[in-house]
C-alpha cells in the first residue's frame, strides 16, 4: 500500500479545509435551497409533495407497451434508426433513448415550465441568476451500480456543448461552463443576459457516465448500448426495425415524487415502418398496441376492422390544450427564386386548404395561421400599444402590414381551383418579375420556374397533387420527390430542397428554443430547424425580447409582436392543425382520465399502465 508523508497528509487536510470553506462561502452567497425551478419562479408543488396530480401513484407495474414514433428530436427519424446515440448529428438516433438517462430535473406536465429534482435533489440560484448550484442525490447511480455524481453531470453538459447535435449546441450557447466542486455539487455558470429558459434546458439534458466515455468517442454513431441511469435500459433491438426498452426493476429513482405513478410498463417497444399505410396494417394486425392517428382519412374510413367492432381495440379522442404550433410547406428562401416575398405569397394563394380539408381530410382540420396556434401568444387584430412599442424600431425594415392586421391565409371558395386566388397569385408573380411565356412561368434570369417538393413517405401525395395542379395553372413546373428517410434527413440538414413539410410547436413558455427555428445564426447552421432560412434582424431582436421577458405578460406581448413579423415574411404555406388527439389501442391498458395540459401527446407511455385482466380477456377473444 502506498504511504503518505506527514507533509502530504497535512497538505491534503489543508486542501480539504480550503474546499470546505469555499463551499460555505459559496453557499452564503446564494438564495435558499429549492426543490424545483421555473422560468418565472412559480411552482405548483410544495417541497413535500408526494406525486404529480395527473398520475396514478398506485398504478401497477408490468406488461408491454408498443407503438410507432410520433415525435422526433435531434437526429431521430420516424421511419428508421441506425444508432443508439440520439444526441449528435451523425446517424439516425433510436426513439426512446431519453428513457435510459436521468436528467438533473424532471418536467411537471401540468405546469407551463416547472421542473423538480431528479438526479439533483435541489438547486440554489445566485441573486443575479447567472450561477446555479445543484446538489446531487447520493442514491443516484448508473445501471452498472456505479455512482452518478456531479462530475458525470459536468462532463455531460460540457461534451454536449462541444460535440452535441447542432441544435443542442445552439441552445447551450449561453451556458458558460459546468463544473463539479465535489461528487455532490454541480455548479453551472451562465452568460450575462442569458436566455430565460437555458437553465431549464440544462436541467432536462441527459447525464452520461464520464467513466464510460473515457474510452469511447462521444460524437460517433454507434449501436453499442450506452451506460444509462434512467427508468429503462436498452433490451432487444434490430436496427431499422424495432427497439425494446426494459424497465429497471430496482431503479434508484422509482420512489421519488417526480417518478411515482410513471414508467409502469416492463417493456416499451418502438416499431419502425417506412409507409403509413403499412404501419396501420401493422396496428390492425396487433403488431403493435398503441397508435395516435395523424391521418384523417384513415381515422374516418379504416377503423372498421373486426377488433374495433367487437371492442378489442378502443378509440378515444382526447383534448389537446398545448400550443398546436406550425405545420406547413416551408419555403427555402436561401434559393434565389424564393427571395421575393411576393413569390412566396403567390405560393400561399395557390393552396386551396378548404377543398383539401373537405375532400381529402374529411373536414377534420382547421387552418393554421401562426407558429403559436391554439395559444394566447397568437396575435389577432391590430397591435396593442405594448406591441407597437416593440415594433416601432423596425418601421421601414419590415412590411407595413406589421403595424395593422396580421396576415391570414386567404379563404378559398372550396372548388379546388379558386380563380380569384389564382389570378391574385399570377399578378403577384408578374409583379415580382416572373412573366409567362408559352405557358411557362419564367424566373427573372429566364429559366423556367420549377419547384420540387421533398418528402420521406407517400401518405401526403394526395395533399400535394391538387396543390401541384394549381401551381401548374400558374405556369410553375412543380413535382413531388419521395426519398428514403436517411436521404431526406441528409438533404434537410444541408438545406438541399425547395419546399418541404415540417411541423413544430413552441413550449408554453417560449424562450431559447426559438433560436434553432428562427434566428439568423440557425439559418446558417447545418442541421438546424430553420428550414425556411429566416435571417431577419427584426425577428432576431424580437426573439431576444421573448427570451429576455421577465414575466408572462411581457412574454405574451413579445410573442405577439414576433408573430406579426413572422407572418408578414411569408416564409411558409400554412397547412392545418387539430385540437385533439385521436388515439386507438388494444384494450389492455388504462390511463389517467385526462392528459396533463402541457404533456407531449397524451402522456403515453409514461403515465399509462398495464391491466392484466384486460390482457387476459383479449387473449381469450382470439
Amino acid at each position: 500500500m502506498a504511504q503518505l508523508s506527514r507533509r502530504h497528509v497535512l497538505g491534503l487536510g489543508l486542501g480539504a479545509l480550503t474546499a470546505a470553506q469555499s463551499r460555505r462561502a459559496f453557499a452564503e452567497d446564494f438564495g435558499p435551497e429549492a426543490h424545483g425551478m421555473s422560468a418565472f419562479g412559480d411552482l405548483k408543488y410544495p417541497p413535500d409533495f408526494h406525486h404529480f396530480d395527473y398520475v396514478n401513484p398506485t398504478a401497477p407495474k408490468g406488461g408491454l407497451f408498443s407503438l410507432i414514433p410520433s415525435v422526433r428530436a435531434y437526429n431521430q427519424s420516424y421511419q428508421t434508426f441506425s444508432s443508439l446515440n440520439a444526441y449528435i448529428l451523425k446517424g439516425e438516433g433510436a426513439q426512446g433513448m431519453d428513457m435510459t438517462f436521468a436528467p438533473l430535473m424532471a418536467r411537471a406536465n401540468d405546469e407551463p415550465d416547472a421542473m423538480y429534482g431528479l438526479a439533483a435533489k435541489s438547486v440554489r440560484i445566485s441573486p443575479d441568476k447567472l450561477t446555479y448550484r445543484f446538489t446531487m442525490r447520493p442514491e443516484a447511480k448508473f445501471h452498472d451500480g456505479s455512482k452518478l455524481t456531479a462530475h458525470d453531470a459536468a462532463y455531460s453538459l460540457t461534451v454536449l456543448k462541444e460535440k452535441g447535435h447542432p441544435l443542442i449546441v445552439v441552445q447551450l450557447r449561453d451556458m458558460v461552463k459546468a463544473e463539479a466542486l465535489d461528487d455532490a455539487t454541480l455548479v453551472v455558470t451562465f452568460a450575462a443576459k442569458r436566455a430565460r429558459d437555458v437553465p431549464l434546458y440544462v436541467a432536462s439534458l441527459p447525464i452520461f457516465s464520464k467513466a464510460y466515455y473515457a474510452t469511447r468517442p462521444f460524437d460517433e454513431s454507434t449501436l453499442d448500448i450506452p451506460l444509462g441511469s434512467g427508468p429503462y435500459k436498452v433490451g432487444k433491438f434490430e436496427a431499422n426495425r424495432y427497439i425494446e426498452y426494459e424497465r429497471v426493476k430496482d431503479w434508484w429513482a422509482a420512489d421519488l415524487p417526480v417518478c411515482r405513478g410513471s414508467y409502469n410498463f416492463d417493456v416499451v417497444r418502438y416499431e419502425f415502418y417506412r409507409d403509413r399505410d403499412v404501419a396501420f396494417e401493422g396496428f390492425s394486425g396487433k403488431n403493435y398496441l398503441y397508435r395516435e392517428e395523424f391521418t384523417a382519412r384513415i381515422w374516418a374510413t379504416r377503423y372498421d376492422f373486426p377488433a374495433v367492432k367487437d371492442g378489442r381495440v378502443k378509440r378515444e379522442t382526447l383534448p389537446d390544450e398545448t400550443p398546436s404550433g406550425a405545420q406547413g410547406w416551408f419555403i427555402n428562401t436561401r434559393r434565389d427564386k424564393f427571395k421575393d416575398p411576393r413569390v412566396r405569397e403567390a405560393l400561399i394563394c395557390a393552396f386551396d386548404f378548404e377543398w383539401t380539408n373537405k375532400t381529402i381530410m374529411y373536414g377534420a382540420y382547421a387552418r393554421t395561421h401562426s407558429p403559436f396556434q391554439n395559444s394566447d401568444m397568437m396575435v389577432n387584430g391590430p397591435p396593442s400599444p405594448e406591441e407597437l412599442a416593440l415594433l416601432e424600431p423596425f418601421r421601414g425594415q419590415v412590411p407595413e402590414e406589421v403595424f395593422g392586421q396580421p396576415f391570414v391565409p386567404p379563404v378559398s371558395d372550396g372548388s379546388g381551383q379558386d380563380r380569384t386566388l389564382l389570378r391574385k397569385a399570377s399578378q403577384l408573380l408578374s409583379d415580382a418579375g416572373l412573366p409567362v411565356k408559352d405557358g411557362k412561368r419564367l424566373l427573372p434570369n429566364g429559366e423556367v420556374f420549377r419547384i420540387e417538393f421533398l418528402a420521406d413517405e407517400p401518405s401526403l401525395q394526395p395533399h400535394h397533387a391538387p396543390y401541384i395542379k394549381n401551381l401548374g395553372a400558374l405556369g410553375i413546373e412543380a413535382s413531388l420527390r419521395i426519398v428514403d428517410a436517411v436521404q431526406y434527413r441528409a438533404r434537410l440538414e444541408d438545406f438541399d430542397f425547395d419546399m418541404t413539410i415540417e411541423r413544430f410547436s413552441m413550449s408554453a413558455t417560449p424562450g431559447d428554443g426559438m433560436r434553432p427555428f428562427f434566428s439568423s445564426q440557425s439559418a446558417k447552421t447545418k442541421g438546424s430547424y430553420n428550414l425556411a432560412g429566416i435571417a431577419s434582424p427584426a425577428i432576431d431582436a424580437l426573439v431576444d425580447k421573448i427570451i429576455g421577458a421577465e414575466n408572462r405578460t411581457d412574454l405574451t406581448v413579445a410573442c405577439r409582436a414576433f408573430d406579426r413579423v413572422f407572418r408578414a415574411g411569408r416564409y411558409w404555406v400554412p397547412q392545418w392543425y387539430r385540437t385533439s388527439h385521436p388515439i386507438a389501442y388494444w384494450d389492455q391498458f388504462a390511463h389517467p382520465e385526462k392528459p396533463p395540459r402541457y404533456a407531449s401527446g397524451v402522456g403515453a407511455p409514461d403515465n399509462w399502465w398495464y391491466e392484466p385482466a384486460k390482457a387476459a380477456k383479449l387473449e381469450q377473444a382470439k
